[in-house]
């Protein structure tokens, strides 16, 4: 959707609003609602501290409680009469938002979409930990994904599968489960990996724990953990808080060439 300078056309802007804390939001998803005629948020993952950007005039519509059909005739008859929605998505509207099916359904009614990414709570959660979960000759890949329950995953991307490559493994929708997430890890991480625990990362109630995978259960258990809550599970963390990773990059290193820095 191309906008008129700064001033959106009317349509339906999905805004990722980052896993919290307002300050996350981009720049660009912050105009947009502070630009909005009808803000719908999804209220029991968005914080309400996100709102305070809205216009005095703005419709804020919250979505815990209906359904997609009843959530999409509010966003299309708005559009219809000319106005800017932006529809409030939690972390980043790449993972696990439901957009696919809303972006859908507004194109066969012919309603414009944009999507302005947002700040994933795996990202938080490294940040707290000063962590960079892509260290070299250690692990170099990250691995987003969720534990199978009611919504289930393709087979070939079952938890035991994945461990098996031993990356940086950011665990999301699984606390309910985490008993048998913490079995299928352990079929190949040692069980004194270290694994981040984070609850309502970025909220004014967030916690984080660093436990060793063996302590991910019960530790979760013991917190009564049961929603809201990521696990990230990475070599990269003993590196940081453990044993101190020696290793560096090539890319500030003296021996290495390349088009800024030529020999």
């Amino acid at each position: 959707m191309v906008e008129n300078g700064t001033q959106p056309k009317a349509g339906v802007y999905f805004v990722g609003a980052g896993p919290g804390d307002p300050e996350l939001l981009t720049l660009k998803g912050q105009r947009l609602i502070q630009q909005a005629d009808v803000i719908v948020y999804a209220d029991s993952l968005v914080p309400s501290g996100i709102l305070q950007f809205a216009a005095a005039t703005a419709t804020c519509i919250p979505t815990a409680a209906l359904t997609l059909e009843e959530i999409l005739p509010l966003m299309i008859s708005a559009v219809e009469a000319g106005k800017v929605v932006v529809r409030l998505q939690s972390g980043d509207p790449s993972l696990y938002s439901a957009i696919h099916e809303q972006i859908q359904r507004l194109a066969a009614a012919g309603i414009e979409v944009e999507v302005v990414p947002g700040i994933s709570a795996y990202q938080l959660a490294a940040a707290r930990l000063k962590a960079e979960l892509t260290l070299p000759e250690l692990v170099q890949t990250i691995i987003l994904t969720r534990a199978s329950g009611r919504t289930r995953v393709p087979a070939a991307e079952e938890l035991a599968s994945l461990a098996a490559h031993q990356a940086s493994l950011c665990l999301y929708l699984s606390a309910n489960c985490v008993q048998r997430a913490q079995q299928q890890l352990l079929a190949h991480y040692p069980p004194d990996t270290l694994v981040a625990i984070g609850y309502r990362l970025g909220w004014p109630d967030e916690q984080l724990w660093l436990v060793p995978l063996s302590e991910m259960a019960s530790v979760s258990q013991q917190q009564r953990l049961t929603r809201t809550t990521l696990y990230l599970i990475s070599p990269a963390l003993a590196a940081q808080h453990v044993t101190p990773f020696q290793g560096r990059s090539c890319l500030y290193s003296p021996e290495h060439h390349h088009l800024f820095r030529p020999d």
